[in-house]
């Protein structure tokens, strides 16, 4: 397909989109403070959420998650630079002010990287909470584990999971309503988020090679010595 071609193509559908995000930025610009929705943002910064993540470390039975984790967050920060690079799409004209940029792939908007990085938080708790096999019968059990998983069965409380899906989401909707992104930039990022969460926990976590290293080094029969003639 020829530049011209996918120009041809391509253009109506980002005219679309930046008509539709212009119209929801507006019609929430009289109603929404600023300060609500920098708010959002600055819990969705790299800068903030990264060193938050290391929180994990207080809880023992969540190491596992951990590593996984932190390796998808800078998966999602290289991957994320890399297409914003690539497609190199202006932000909106309209963008608050108030934005300072840590890198240069920061100027451009396709994808949103708060919503691939809040989407991949919320994915991760999510299939971790299906995932998890751990038990609150615990003696290194910290006070952080009676916030995110119940008491009786270990499991990540459903309420915990709700709670960071409803803050991906509104966090993600933030970016449109603060002129940050238009609205495809926003849904490209959150499925960026949900199949790098997908990626991380079932390639990255490397406790389950070990495991599965262990179970296979079991299994080997034992080397037999030669019978000596003798």
């Amino acid at each position: 397909m020829s530049p011209s071609t996918a120009a041809i193509i391509v253009g109506p559908i980002l005219a679309v989109d930046a008509a539709v995000s212009h119209a929801i930025h507006t019609a929430a610009k009289p109603f929404l403070p600023p300060f609500l929705l920098l708010l959002l943002e600055i819990s969705a910064d790299f800068r903030f959420s990264f060193p938050v993540s290391l929180s994990l470390l207080l809880s023992p039975p969540l190491r596992s998650f951990l590593i996984p984790f932190l390796l998808g967050l800078l998966l999602d920060l290289i991957l994320i630079a890399l297409v914003k690079l690539i497609f190199r799409r202006a932000r909106p004209a309209y963008n608050h002010p108030s934005m300072s940029a840590a890198v240069s792939a920061d100027h451009y908007s396709f994808p949103s990287g708060h919503a691939s990085r809040v989407f991949f938080v919320a994915a991760s708790v999510h299939f971790f909470s299906a995932a998890a096999e751990v038990t609150m019968v615990d003696p290194s059990y910290s006070f952080l584990d009676g916030w995110i998983r119940d008491n009786h069965v270990g499991d990540v409380k459903p309420e915990v999971v709700v709670v960071v899906w409803i803050w991906a989401t509104v966090t993600a909707i933030s970016r449109i309503l603060l002129g940050r992104h238009y609205v495809l930039d926003v849904a490209a990022g959150a499925c960026f988020g949900i199949v790098e969460a997908l990626f991380a926990l079932r390639f990255l976590r490397f406790e389950l090679f070990g495991r599965v290293f262990l179970y296979r080094q079991k299994r080997k029969p034992l080397l037999k010595l030669p019978e000596s003639n003798d």
